[in-house]
């Protein structure tokens, strides 16, 4: 019996199950290290999620003051505008700007060794529409930037 048949289908299944699993997914796992960048590019949502978490793990050793690292998320027309808004912030607002309505969400700034995480409803994303993650620490969104791409 030839088992090239059942190896097609099984590759097959498999494929088709990483698919389904990809389209729904519902967090935002990212590490972010010393060296100012994140370990990943780019993450696939679904805003079909009800909640939408994202996770932010700061692998280095440097604190908040010298190499403070968060996640900050909107459309990639808003990112310089937010990034020059959350400078003016300042440190006392982890360098994010309350209530500005270009962020999508965000999580709180850490340090080394540190990790953070929020929530936010899927409903605020659109399938289709193009975002970035980034960290608004002073002159890290330049580098540290990612491609949010969000599926239905």
């Amino acid at each position: 019996m030839d088992p090239l048949p059942r190896l097609l289908a099984a590759l097959a299944l498999l494929a088709a199950t990483s698919a389904a699993h990809a389209s729904g997914n519902c967090i935002i796992a990212l590490k972010a290290s010393d060296q100012m960048k994140y370990d990943i590019s780019a993450v696939t949502v679904s805003a079909s999620c009800p909640t939408i978490r994202i996770e932010l793990v700061h692998t280095g050793r440097l604190p908040v003051t010298a190499m403070g690292h968060n996640v900050v998320i909107s459309h990639n027309r808003d990112v310089t505008a937010v990034s020059s808004a959350a400078l003016k912030a300042g440190a006392a607002a982890h360098y994010l700007p309350q209530g500005d309505a270009r962020v999508v969400a965000a999580t709180t700034m850490i340090g080394g060794g540190q990790k953070t995480s929020a929530s936010f409803p899927g409903s605020k994303l659109k399938a289709g529409d193009d975002y970035t993650f980034f960290c608004s620490f002073p002159g890290h969104s330049a580098l540290m930037k990612g491609r949010l791409i969000v599926v239905k």
